[in-house]
């Protein structure tokens, strides 16, 4: 296993102490703390993993299949997890949208896979990804200063955007895929 795929298994495997030291408050005062610095850790290996492979080559089909779903799997356990502590911060709707979008693209991929073809990320697809991981870290970090709050909802708004863009986006640009014959 190479290392980019060495990075994206562990940001697989830090989603589980991420998920149970932010639900569970298992160290107290330093547990949120604890958490963002997991999920700050996690998303920095997505930056890696992807700089690597392309960089010397190392671009393999497990890294294809397993790098985005650990982005998919690491932001919508966040999203989850902050409707439950924090639903005032990250309401259901954006998460069901957010949600919504990824199975869209997830089956649309499977489709077009099936038909032999591949499709790669797209600019809007990566700026969605970096916008809501902002997001979750901003909701994470709760920074005690007035205008942060109006900041962190600009913030939501502008990912949920962008995931409705990059949805767009993708159907657009291979919407023969779908297309009967």
């Amino acid at each position: 296993m190479n290392l980019p795929n060495k990075l994206t298994m562990l940001r697989m495997i830090l989603i589980i102490p991420f998920v149970i030291i932010l639900l569970t408050n298992c160290i107290g005062d330093y547990s949120s703390l604890v958490a963002l610095a997991i999920f700050c850790i996690a998303s920095l290996t997505d930056l890696l993993d992807g700089k690597i492979a392309r960089k010397y080559n190392l671009v393999t089909n497990f890294g294809k299949f397993m790098d985005p779903l650990a982005d998919k799997v690491l932001v919508s356990a966040a999203m989850i997890c902050l409707v439950e502590i924090k639903p005032e911060v990250m309401p259901a709707w954006a998460v069901i949208i957010i949600l919504a979008r990824e199975f869209i693209i997830s089956g649309f991929r499977l489709v077009a896979s099936d038909a032999g073809i591949v499709i790669a990320a797209s600019m809007w697809g990566k700026c969605k990804t970096v916008s809501q991981m902002v997001m979750v870290i901003l909701m994470l970090a709760n920074i005690p200063w007035g205008p942060m709050e109006i900041i962190v909802k600009i913030v939501m708004y502008i990912a949920v955007a962008l995931t409705v863009i990059s949805l767009v986006d993708y159907i657009m640009k291979n919407k023969a895929v779908i297309a009967d014959k």
